[in-house]
C-alpha cells in the first residue's frame, strides 16, 4: 500500500500495525495505524508527526514517494508519546529540517525522551498561533491533557483539515484510510473503545475543547487523527459522539461483570441478568475469564449501572477481578449505579470488598449485597433475579 492523498497537497504517509494486540493494557484486537501526514505544495514540505520506531522504514518509504527526504524543511510534533515520535530521531537525521514545531511541554518531553533532542531545531509555538508553511498556513491549538500535557492539534485552513493527534482516533488497522470506506458499526465501536480506555478520565477537558473549537468557528471538512481512519464522510459523527461521551450520557443499560471459581458466581450472574431482562432492561454479562478489562470499560462507557460478582479467595476477590478494578479505577467513571454479589465457602469477604470498590469509585449502591454459601439453590437464584430487577428499576427511575 502506498501514499494516500488526503486533500490538496496533503498526503497520508503513516504506517499500519496489523499485529498490535496490546497498547499498555488496552486490547487492540484490530491492530492500529500510526498516521503521519505530509504537506507538499511543490516548494516546501512539512511532515506532521511520525510513527512508532518499529515502522520507521515504512513511513520513510511512503514519504519518498512524494518528495525526497531532504526536501522536508519543517516537522510538526503534535504529541511526544513514543508511538508518534519513535522514528523522529532517524527522520530528523535524514531530513535535517530547518525547524521542528512543538508546544512548550512537548519540547521538554522530547528532550527527556531523546538525548540528541537538545541539538534539534525545536521551536515552541503557542496556542492559537499561525505559521506559514509556504503556500499554506497552519494554526496550532493546545489540547493539554488530551491525553498528555504536551498535546496539540494542527489546523490547516486552506485544506480545512484538523490534524487531531490522539483525539478522535481508533486503534483500527485497515487497508482503507477514510471513515466512509469502512463499516460504520465497527468504526464507532473502535472509536468508543478508544475514548473509554484513553480519554474518559479527561472528559471535562474534552467538553472545554469542543466548546473552544466551536467558538473558533473553524471550517472542518476532515478530522485526521494519529490512529485509525480519517473522518471525511461525516466528521460531525465523531464530534457528536465525543460530546455525548464527555457528558457521561447513557442509554439505559446494565453491565454485569463477574469471575467464578466453580461456576456458582457464574450462575448468580446469569440470574442477575435475567432479572434485568424481566424489567425490559438491556444488559451485558461479561465473565472475566474471556472478557478483557478494556472491553469491560468500553461496555460501561454508555451504561448506567455496574454489577460486580466474585467468589471469595484468600479473604478477597479473585485476581482477575482485582486486575479489572485496578484498571477501571484509573479511568474514573462518573455517575454509575452499582451493586455486588458473590459466593463463598467459609468467609464472604469478597462481596463486602466489591461494595467498597463501588463506594471508592463513587458509584451509588442501589441494592443490598447478596452473598450465597457454596452452590446457589433456586431460592438464592431468585434472590439474584430480584437484585437484577432492583438495579433495572433504579436505572429506569433516573431516566
Amino acid at each position: 500500500m502506498g501514499v494516500v492523498q488526503v486533500a490538496e497537497n496533503l498526503y497520508w504517509v503513516g504506517a499500519i500495525d496489523w499485529g498490535l494486540r496490546d497498547f499498555h493494557g488496552y486490547s487492540t484486537e484490530k491492530g492500529s495505524t500510526y498516521n503521519a501526514f505530509l504537506l507538499f505544495d511543490g516548494e516546501r514540505a512539512t511532515l506532521f508527526d511520525t510513527v512508532k520506531h518499529t515502522h520507521t522504514e515504512e513511513m520513510l518509504r511512503r514519504i519518498a514517494e512524494v518528495v525526497p527526504l531532504d526536501r522536508i524543511d519543517t516537522i510538526v510534533v503534535n504529541h511526544a508519546e513514543m508511538d508518534h515520535t519513535g522514528s523522529l530521531p532517524r527522520t530528523i537525521s535524514l531530513c535535517a529540517p530547518e525547524r521542528v514545531y512543538c508546544s512548550r511541554a512537548c519540547k521538554l518531553a522530547l528532550e527527556a525522551h531523546f538525548p540528541e533532542a537538545v541539538a534539534w531545531p525545536l521551536e515552541v509555538v503557542a496556542n492559537g498561533e499561525t505559521r506559514s508553511l509556504g503556500r499554506s498556513d497552519v494554526q496550532f491549538i493546545e489540547t493539554k491533557m488530551l491525553h498528555w500535557p504536551d498535546s496539540m492539534f494542527s489546523y490547516l485552513p486552506d485544506q480545512r483539515v484538523l490534524i487531531s493527534s490522539d483525539a478522535f482516533g481508533q486503534h483500527y488497522a485497515t487497508s482503507q484510510r477514510f471513515d466512509d470506506e469502512v463499516p460504520t458499526a465497527m468504526l464507532m465501536h473502535q472509536a468508543a473503545k478508544y475514548y473509554a480506555n484513553i480519554l474518559w478520565p479527561y472528559s471535562s477537558l474534552v467538553q472545554k475543547l469542543l466548546e473552544s473549537v466551536e467558538q473558533m468557528n473553524l471550517p472542518i471538512d476532515m478530522i485526521a487523527p494519529d490512529h485509525g481512519v480519517i473522518w471525511r464522510g461525516d466528521p460531525g459523527a465523531i464530534l457528536g459522539a465525543y460530546a455525548s461521551w464527555s457528558r457521561y450520557e447513557t442509554r439505559g443499560s446494565v453491565v454485569v461483570v463477574y469471575d467464578t471459581m466453580w461456576h456458582s458466581t457464574e450462575k448468580m450472574a446469569d440470574a442477575v441478568a435475567e432479572g434485568c431482562i424481566d424489567e425490559g432492561m438491556e444488559v451485558t454479562v461479561m465473565g472475566l475469564a474471556d472478557s478483557h478489562r478494556s472491553d469491560v470499560v468500553t461496555a460501561l462507557l454508555e451504561a448506567d449501572a455496574l454489577v460486580l460478582g466474585s467468589p471469595t479467595l484468600n479473604n478477597g476477590y479473585l485476581p482477575r477481578m482485582a486486575d479489572c478494578l485496578c484498571y477501571l479505577r484509573g479511568l474514573r467513571p462518573q455517575g454509575k449505579l452499582g451493586a455486588a454479589f458473590g459466593s463463598y465457602g467459609w468467609g464472604g469477604e469478597s462481596v463486602k470488598l466489591l461494595e467498597q470498590e463501588l463506594d471508592d469509585m463513587k458509584m451509588e449502591r442501589v441494592a443490598d449485597r447478596l452473598a450465597v454459601r457454596y452452590v446457589p439453590a433456586e431460592h438464592d437464584l431468585e434472590g439474584c433475579r430480584e437484585l437484577g430487577r432492583t438495579v433495572a428499576r433504579a436505572v429506569r427511575r433516573r431516566g
